[in-house]
């Protein structure tokens, strides 16, 4: 494994010739050779590559199984002072008999020889016509060559520390695959050696096979299965390379080629190790991994941490900006308006369990209080409750411009709820003179004394409506801390809790595209708007506070908190791929410095996330105290504060 956890696999699909070993041979050397090049750590290449996976009866004549063991010394000796495991299939007799078997090898020698288990015998295959299924195997050792080898379906491969498990073709196919065993007994990185000939609707459903069957194992699957050289006389094999990681298809290469091929993709072991731990089901499965023998390749130099400093133009993975947001644009409105059925469902059940009609929304004209007035809307419209009860209350202060004001009191007047106007600057100015707060000092007292009153002026006029007070606020906020504890932190029902910024425009947005022609060019300017929270006076009636200047960019907050909660990365990893993903958009300097910022302000700002209201969760990630995160308030964040220390000054 390399720093940061990756390992390098390789599904790699020789040309064959079926019945000439010296050519497949040949061709499979050709493929590994540069697979090595490629500083890949795994390749796995097809079933019964060595001979052909459609030899027939040819199996039977003991010239092929001769030449087939001659064959794979010669394979072997390609790995002699090499570290990459390299895994074929080849036919193997042993015991007296004949399996279908994977061969690893690395470093000159013969790890392990392992049968496959389950021999399709149905349709077009006639396996257990000339193998015998390892199912019954003893595991040990047999003579082979001038060595004795590793044998029987129990094996797992150590690679510089990774995990490796081994199944051929149909024995992913089976209601409890190999792969679920040998996930159970260590294996985080899964291969499969196929020959699976091509029909109609089958393509489909063998890539969701492997993406469920990684996910299932939180592992990562790499399939190699035949393809150009095999026999068409009844079958057509189009040579699949697929690469999946923990229900994620990382990479496929196109089908049907006539040259021999691979992908190779950097997989994210510490990424699997770290869901594994978190997700605890995964280690109550009923499926028994007992009894694997694990076999070390000779170059396990188990990871520690990232302090080789690995570059990353070495790193063959690709990480979204937006990890919140789908990149298919078909999968992103999927998305976003089952999201907001979530929103909508969760404040519906709150208003049925309370017999409320009436809810209280401050309407500010920004992206958060539009969501959380839309989503509101929806709910009242579900439950058959008059939108009239939705009183959505607009509160000019000291700051506010007349663009978000006009989209406020516009929306709301195309929505057909009520709509009040309650400006706060006289009652916070009697409250500056109430606490002594000099009314020319633009400081936090200035600006929370805002947000508190009208959090008060919200709460007072939900009590007299007898409505519950709608929270707006989102989890990048609560992420920060960027919300006024007891202000804008606080309401009745939080539907916003959960949802991150960089997903709150495409909501909205989402929105647009339902409406009405007038009401839609309004939301649309809504995400068009600069975020601001509107507290400080410029002078003028532009907004001069923006709130990604003084905290930094969402979207790189939003990739800090996906990648510190969903993987559970440490700082020095999620800059290095933060690196990645914003290459060109951003210097290193500055994800580095809002990095720093990210993580002070996380740790510093966990008391208003332990008190926060109510509200839905509806992706992977989550900061309420009662489900995803708990943490205490008043935890140190010296260990990761130093991490990020040391990477500036370069000594990490």
């Amino acid at each position: 494994m390399t720093e940061y956890g990756y390992t390098r696999v390789v599904a790699a699909v020789p040309d064959i010739k079926v019945g000439d070993v010296n050519y497949n041979c040949e061709q499979i050397i050709r493929l590994y050779q540069e697979a090595v090049e490629k500083e890949a750590d795994i390749v796995v290449f097809p079933e019964l590559c060595v001979t052909g996976y459609t030899c027939g009866d040819l199996f039977e004549q003991s010239l092929l199984m001769n030449q087939t063991q001659r064959g794979l010394m010669q394979l072997k000796n390609a790995t002699v002072k090499k570290e990459t495991l390299m895994v074929v299939g080849a036919p193997v007799m042993a015991y007296g008999r004949r399996y279908n078997c994977a061969i690893a090898m690395c470093n000159g020698r013969i790890l392990a020889i392992i049968p496959k288990i389950n021999l399709p015998n149905y349709g077009e295959f006639y396996e257990k016509r000339w193998f015998e299924s390892g199912a019954n195997v003893k595991d040990g050792e047999i003579d082979f060559g001038v060595s004795r080898v590793n044998f029987g379906p129990h094996h797992i491969i150590d690679v510089k520390g990774v995990k490796v498990g081994i199944e051929i073709c149909e024995d992913l196919w089976v209601p409890i695959p190999p792969s679920s065993r040998l996930a159970m007994a260590g294996a985080e990185v899964i291969l499969n050696l196929s020959a699976s000939d091509e029909l109609i609707g089958k393509h489909n459903y063998l890539l969701n096979l492997i993406s469920q069957q990684s996910a299932r194992c939180r592992c990562a699957y790499v399939y190699a299965s035949a393809g150009w050289g095999e026999s068409s006389t009844d079958l057509v094999f189009a040579g699949n390379a697929i690469i999946a990681e923990d229900g994620t298809l990382l990479e496929t290469k196109r089908r049907f080629f006539t040259e021999p091929t691979m992908v190779v993709k950097d997989v994210d072991v510490e990424k699997l190790r770290n869901d594994r731990a978190k997700f605890s089901t995964f280690f109550d499965a009923s499926v028994p991994g007992e009894g694997y023998k694990t076999v070390y390749s000779g170059n396990s130099e188990p990871w520690i941490d990232g302090k080789n400093g690995i570059d990353k133009d070495r790193i063959n993975v690709k990480y979204p900006r937006q990890p919140f947001v789908p990149q298919d644009e078909d999968k992103l409105r999927e998305h976003c308006e089952e999201i907001i059925n979530i929103q909508a469902r969760g404040l519906m059940q709150r208003l049925h369990v309370i017999n409320g009609k009436k809810a209280v929304i401050g309407i500010s004209g920004g992206l958060d209080s539009t969501l959380a007035l839309l989503v509101t809307v929806r709910a009242f419209d579900l439950l058959g409750i008059d939108r009239k009860g939705i009183i959505g209350i607009t509160m000019p202060g000291m700051a506010t411009t007349s663009r978000t004001k006009n989209n406020a009191v516009g929306l709301m007047e195309k929505l057909g709820v009520t709509a009040l106007e309650i400006p706060i600057g006289k009652a916070v100015s009697q409250h500056f003179s109430d606490i002594g707060q000099d009314p020319r000092k633009y400081d936090v007292t200035y600006e929370n004394s805002q947000a508190r009153e009208r959090t008060q002026i919200l709460m007072d006029v939900a009590n007299k409506e007898n409505a519950i007070v709608i929270g707006t606020g989102d989890m990048s906020e609560l992420a920060l801390g960027w919300c006024t504890y007891n202000g804008d932190h606080m309401s009745m029902y939080g539907v916003n809790a959960s949802v991150p910024k960089t997903l709150v425009k495409h909501l909205v947005s989402w929105f647009a595209m339902e409406m009405e022609e007038e009401a839609g060019h309004i939301l649309l300017d809504i995400v068009d708007t600069p975020i601001s929270p509107e507290l400080v006076p410029s002078g003028s009636d532009e907004i001069s506070q923006k709130t990604e200047d003084l905290v930094g960019p969402y979207e790189l907050h939003d990739f800090f908190m996906y990648h510190l909660l969903r993987n559970s990365f440490s700082p020095a990893k999620i800059y290095f791929i933060a690196k990645i993903a914003f290459e060109g958009v951003y210097e290193d300097a500055t994800i580095l410095r809002w990095l720093e910022n990210f993580y002070r302000r996380f740790f510093s700002q966990q008391f208003k996330r332990s008190c926060m209201p109510d509200g839905p969760k509806v992706g992977s990630v989550c900061l309420s105290p009662r489900g995803d995160w708990r943490m205490p308030s008043d935890a140190s964040s010296k260990l990761w504060m130093e991490e990020i220390e040391a990477i500036k000054n370069g000594t990490y």
